[in-house]
Order: C-alpha cells, then structure tokens, then sequence
C-alpha cells in the first residue's frame, strides 16, 4: 500500500504506457522510459512537495509538451525552473518552456511552490508527450484534440487515467481546466464519465504567454481569484 500523494504519483507515473493505435504521423514519448534522469527528478519533485496525504485541488493541462514534463516529467516545469524554483537540478537536459514561465509567475504570486504546491496537482487527461511528423519530416508538439481520429483513439484512455489521477486524493467536485478548447473535449468526457462537479475554465498559460503577454498580471490576478487568493 502506497502512503503518501507522493507515493501514489510515482507510481502513476513509472506505470505509464500508451501502447494503443495512433494516426498516420503521431507518436507518444514517454520522458520516463527516454531518459533515466526524469524518472529521479520527477521523484525528487513529488517527495519534496507531496510528501503527505492532504487533498489537493486539481488543474488539469492538455498533454505535457517535449520540453516541459515531456523532459522533467513534472507538468509545466521546465529544467529551469525545475532548479531556480524547485531546487532540483537536472544534468543531462537543458529545456526552457513559455507555459513553465507563466506558471511559476503565477505561483509566485500565490505564495511560492511550497504553498502551491501543498494546495494543487496538476497533471493532464493524456500524460504523455504527443508529436506530430511536420511536413518537412521534423516532430513537433501535438495536442489530444488537434486531430479528430486522434481524439477518438486516444479518449478511453483519457478517461481511465483522470480517474487514476481522481484516486490519487484530489478534490473532484472543483477542477480548473486550462485551456478552453481543452475544456470542450473534457466536458465531452465529463458527460460520458460523470468524472467532475464544476469546471473552472482559465486560459492556458502558452496563449497567454505568446498572445496576450502585455495583460499578464492580469491573469495572473484572474488565476488567483478563481483560486479563492
């Protein structure tokens, strides 16, 4: 029997594999099997932050991308702000993510990782990297919902794992979803699998750090509202 949150999340993730069919072109990456580095740090960062049995309130993601979780194994978390902010520093990747920027801002603001971390889990429907072969061959980062026979491959998984993540101790009857068309798919799933009470919509930080940067503090200030802060 595992006894912490921590515990439980580090089982969640050395247990992860995606080995179903996907579309022409897709891929997943699992950062954990990739590299044996984000499989320590991505411990290191849950017994430092999770090692208790509190509820937290949970924010749900997309998919983590190749140079966020995709390498720390941690959600919104580059290695930079892996080291600068967490305290844990990463030797074989060097990785800077704009959704890493804007979080860590706003969790500043909240009262720093200590506090944030304490009150919230955030992890994503899909928990692996997904990537898409450009035209030009180069693998870029993909979304669940960019492509509609992806989304039908990739849904039951989805719905397994949230309620994996359910089980883990967060609090189902209030969850924050980033993303607004992330929020269609999962009130699609919602409605299928009775998963959540309320959803709170809030912009995802990559639109908000590459769209609207100049009216950063003020969804900073709108996170922190929805938060109850």
């Amino acid at each position: 029997m595992n006894n912490t949150f921590a515990d439980r999340i580090i089982q969640f993730n050395t247990d992860l594999e995606y080995n179903k069919s996907l579309p022409k072109d897709f891929d997943v990456l699992n950062p954990y099997m990739d590299n044996p580095e984000t499989m320590e740090v991505m411990k290191a960062f849950y017994h430092k932050f999770y090692n208790d049995n509190c509820e937290r309130k949970f924010i749900i993601g997309i998919n983590p991308s190749r140079h966020g979780a995709g390498v720390t194994g941690v959600p919104f978390t580059d290695t930079k702000r892996l080291e600068s902010e967490c305290g844990i520093g990463m030797k074989s990747a060097y990785t800077h993510e704009v959704s890493s920027v804007f979080m860590y801002d706003m969790i500043q603001q909240y009262g720093g990782v200590g506090k944030f971390y304490s009150d919230f889990y955030i992890n994503s429907p899909f928990p692996l990297a997904i990537v898409r072969k450009s035209k030009d061959g180069k693998w870029v980062n993909a979304n669940y919902y960019d492509d509609e026979a992806l989304f039908r491959c990739v849904k039951d998984y989805m719905i397994e794992t949230l309620k994996k993540h359910i089980a883990l101790g967060v609090d189902s009857q209030k969850v924050f979803v980033l993303g607004k068309k992330n929020a269609t798919f999962l009130q699609k799933l919602n409605k299928e699998a009775g998963l959540f009470g309320e959803m709170v919509v809030l912009e995802h930080p990559r639109f908000i750090q590459q769209y609207k940067s100049k009216e950063k503090e003020l969804y900073i200030d709108k996170f922190l509202m929805s938060f109850g802060i």
